[in-house]
């Protein structure tokens, strides 16, 4: 059964309502679409219980998902671990912090695996034959592994400079890559014009709408993980913005499902300094942001002109979080820390996380005894360019025991 209305607009003068169809944009007042629910059902038919015996799986929130019938992609995706982080807790003079860990979804390693699996259960549905995106990375490696076991026809483009694990992650499952010059805000303009000329499902464009909603299942899981309850902070990176607005979306759905208490969760947004028009634009207190040439190491969140940008400040606002960015030295401190403290390697955008955590802590935004939840969204072995040059000289020995001797009294005497 699907509880899914249609589609409605976001903007909060409009509203209006279309079919559930592969639409992204209002016709009357150009702003984004987003799936409507029938909320009121889905509190009479969703229980507690009934999620907790299904497959810990990201469709065990099925009530809340924009499919019609069974999923047929991404099955093994999501239910990723959630922990306590006790050794960053006494590093950064915390009292309670907790990791969620989309460092090692499937099958791609990054939570884009959860809005893919979505879109493509929906372009199905749809009737499409051929899939494609612009990505930044991660997006890019789930869409091409997943429509590789969909059977579908795909079509990724990218950024031609974004690193090479990135680059190989995609080119690997032998779909059709295209490589642009530039940063990501062109490869996004130029598949909007593909999407409309040749009608693929483009998931970020055409399909954006369901696409989304899958962002929804990491939210979900970490009010399950925390045992039904609400964390008093989350701290999300913001790329194209979509993220951080679902979340959100996570909390209140499941508040009006009444499966979790009235929520009080401040959400916090991360960035790069060098790519920061939405932490940018929360500082200075202005509505709207101004789109920046992207420049900095954490290339997966490097979108210059974010498609849900205003939206993101505002939920930002409306649940009394703040926004922060990072130097790309800060990033790169971030993603050894999270490893040396919690045996976690995150790619560039969970070093922003981490960075703007500890920046937070810092500066009061997060109190030292109030509980905050940071999301770590992808892998680090797809940017291991970011570190090279930054970690622990590795020793080399001959295979004599006199040698790992003197080794071992000159680690000794270097640690004293």
């Amino acid at each position: 059964m699907s509880y899914v209305r249609g589609l409605k607009c976001r903007e909060k003068d409009c509203g209006r309502t279309y079919p559930t169809e592969p639409l992204h944009i209002c016709e009357y007042c150009f702003g984004k679409l987003e799936v409507d629910y029938d909320y009121d059902a889905i509190k009479q038919d969703v229980t507690r219980q009934a999620i907790e015996e299904r497959h810990e799986n990201m469709w065990r929130y099925r009530e809340f998902m924009p499919i019609d019938g069974e999923p047929t992609v991404g099955i093994e995706v999501g239910f990723t671990p959630f922990f306590r982080a006790r050794n960053l807790e006494r590093i950064l003079g915390h009292n309670e912090i907790y990791v969620k860990n989309d460092a090692v979804n499937f099958p791609t390693l990054s939570f884009k695996d959860r809005v893919v699996s979505t879109a493509l259960c929906k372009a199905k549905e749809f009737g499409y034959d051929t899939v494609a995106c612009a990505t930044t990375g991660n997006l890019g490696n789930s869409l091409a592994a997943q429509s590789v076991r969909s059977g579908l026809k795909c079509f990724i483009f990218m950024p031609a400079d974004l690193e090479q694990g990135k680059v190989v992650g995609t080119s690997v499952f032998g779909v059709n890559v295209v490589g642009i010059s530039g940063n990501y805000d062109g490869v996004n303009r130029l598949c909007t014009e593909i999407a409309d000329r040749y009608g693929w499902a483009f998931v970020n464009i055409n399909i954006r709408p369901y696409y989304a909603e899958g962002s929804k299942t990491m939210g979900f899981e970490m009010l399950e993980q925390l045992g039904w309850q609400t964390p008093r902070h989350i701290v999300v990176p913001m790329a194209g913005g979509s993220l951080i607005t679902k979340i959100e979306k996570s909390i209140r759905e499941f508040a009006q499902a009444g499966l979790i208490d009235a929520p009080g969760t401040r959400i916090h947004g991360a960035q790069a300094t060098g790519c920061n028009p939405i932490s940018a634009a929360v500082k200075a207190g202005e509505e709207l942001f101004t789109p920046v040439k992207p420049n900095t190491i954490a290339r997966s969140i490097a979108i210059g002109s974010p498609a849900d940008g205003f939206y993101a400040i505002e939920t930002i606002r409306n649940s009394g979080g703040w926004a922060e960015d990072v130097t790309d030295e800060e990033v790169i401190d971030g993603i050894k820390l999270l490893a040396e403290t919690e045996g976690v390697f995150t790619e560039t955008a969970g070093g922003v996380t981490v960075g703007v955590t500890k920046k937070l802590i810092e500066q009061g935004h997060i109190p030292k005894d109030e509980s905050v939840v940071m999301c770590i969204t992808g892998n680090g072995l797809k940017t291991q360019e970011a570190v090279l040059g930054h970690l622990r000289e590795r020793p080399v020995i001959e295979a004599k025991v006199a040698d790992f001797d003197a080794l071992l009294a000159d680690l000794t005497a270097t640690a004293t």
